[in-house]
């Protein structure tokens, strides 16, 4: 992935970018929100946004009804950086499937899945 998107002029990956670029780029979204599906503690949900936020992919807003509240969005370049991440994410996906056996694949993802429903926060 790093490399990957280095090549397209998206240095610095961090392995959050996908999960939450992919959830950014649905709209602006509530930071109390992110923290909430990413499972961790609001300190860590703000140092993935900060990544962003250096990077030029991201900006916080004050929410317009409550100014307590903060919200996170992409930035046009955050928005051309989350098209980047999914066209990567699908190359190497369409690459290991012609690598693998189709039964081992999907074992494989069986058991991803079964850790990510079941094992997680």
């Amino acid at each position: 992935m790093s490399t990957r998107l280095a090549e397209r002029g998206y240095p610095g990956y961090r392995r959050a970018d996908p999960l939450v670029v992919r959830w950014l780029v649905h709209g602006t979204l509530p930071l109390g929100w992110l923290t909430t599906k990413l499972g961790v503690s609001r300190q860590s949900a703000r140092k993935v946004i900060s990544g962003l936020v250096e990077r030029h992919y991201a900006h916080v807003l004050t929410d317009e009804s409550d100014s307590r509240r903060r919200n996170v969005e992409l930035t046009p370049r955050g928005r051309d950086y989350a098209s980047a991440v999914i066209e990567v994410l699908l190359a190497l996906n369409r690459e290991i499937a012609t690598k693998v056996d189709p039964d081992q694949l999907e074992a494989a993802l069986a058991v991803l899945g079964y850790v990510k429903d079941n094992l997680g926060p």
